[in-house]
């Protein structure tokens, strides 16, 4: 198969009919072989029945139907699993993204050799103080952290090798930083294509102002666990010891002074609080440290989402 088209969708009823007439115009077009997996995210309009009408006249329709809004990288994570195509795409159901740069992408990835190309919605028509201007200040943090020269991150319109969404987990928010975790995982070969961001045709954006503030968050979380998520220890356990020796330090000159002074107080003096606390908060840290190892050991249950339905899947 060429393609897997994986769309995580939310109260989309209205734009899923034209979208889906797109794709298929421009897939059938090129003569691409491909499948479309929609990802319903626990819509509580008509979505899923509109899926389900369309997939009754299509079998390259295939569709996961979650219990509860989980989030789009739940949704994206689900979709990757299903996916079969040598080519996978991810789009979002809006109609913001343009099915005609399918081709595009698949051409970077194809002869290029690119492992991930990520749209860059060089003109948008978002609200300016809203949505631009928080969206300028998040990539270049990212970009930054990272060391992958993006210019748009959170694009919902990606490209990837097959193998590339089978070799990462998307959890959490992390969606916004899927080129950091295919970075991690080991593909270096990470693209840019300037893509059409079109203006919301139906309904209304799933994403409030919140986002950002989870998206700096998050950043953090993706920052961290990149470095140390396979050895925790080496991040808790370095300033464990650091402040632990800080504490010793100040520990060794009060019992000299002690020795040296009969009448030398202990309590009174701030090396005594200073050693006290540094010597707790190291050990706590080495504790934290353990638990972080433990629990990196254990996670393979991270993802689990109760799915109602499907449609042509097993």
């Amino acid at each position: 198969m060429d393609i897997s088209l994986v769309i995580p969708l939310l109260n989309e009823e209205e734009s899923l009919p034209e979208l889906y007439e797109w794709i298929k115009k421009v897939v059938n077009e090129n003569h691409l072989s491909h499948e479309i997996i929609f990802i319903d995210d626990g819509s509580t309009d008509d979505s899923w029945e509109t899926i389900q009408r369309l997939s009754e006249k299509d079998p390259q329709i295939k569709a996961i139907r979650f219990q509860r809004n989980y989030g789009k990288s739940a949704a994206l994570n689900e979709g990757f699993k299903a996916a079969s195509g040598d080519i996978v795409i991810t789009m979002d159901a809006d109609m913001q993204d343009s099915p005609d740069e399918i081709p595009g992408l698949r051409k970077m990835i194809l002869e290029e050799n690119y492992d991930l190309v990520s749209g860059w919605k060089k003109k948008r028509y978002d609200n300016k103080l809203t949505k631009n201007l928080p969206s300028k200040l998040f990539n270049s943090t990212a970009r930054r952290s990272s060391g992958i020269k993006l210019h748009d991150f959170n694009c919902g319109l990606k490209a990837y090798k097959k193998k590339v969404v089978k070799s990462i987990e998307v959890y959490g928010e992390m969606h916004r930083y899927i080129p950091v975790l295919a970075k991690w995982a080991g593909f270096r070969k990470i693209g840019e294509k300037i893509v059409e961001h079109r203006p919301r045709k139906y309904g209304v954006t799933k994403f409030g102002w919140e986002r950002f503030i989870n998206g700096f968050l998050d950043l953090s979380t993706i920052t961290f666990v990149s470095k140390f998520g396979k050895r925790p220890m080496h991040f808790f356990g370095l300033y464990g010891m650091i402040c632990f020796i800080v504490g010793f330090i100040s520990s060794i000159y009060l019992v000299v002074g002690k020795f040296a002074n009969p009448n030398f107080a202990l309590t009174n003096r701030p090396a005594f609080y200073i050693g006290l606390t540094a010597m707790i908060l190291g050990l706590q840290l080495f504790l934290a440290g353990f638990l972080a190892e433990l629990i990196s050991r254990s996670a393979a249950d991270r993802n689990t989402y109760l799915i109602e339905k499907k449609i042509g899947l097993d």
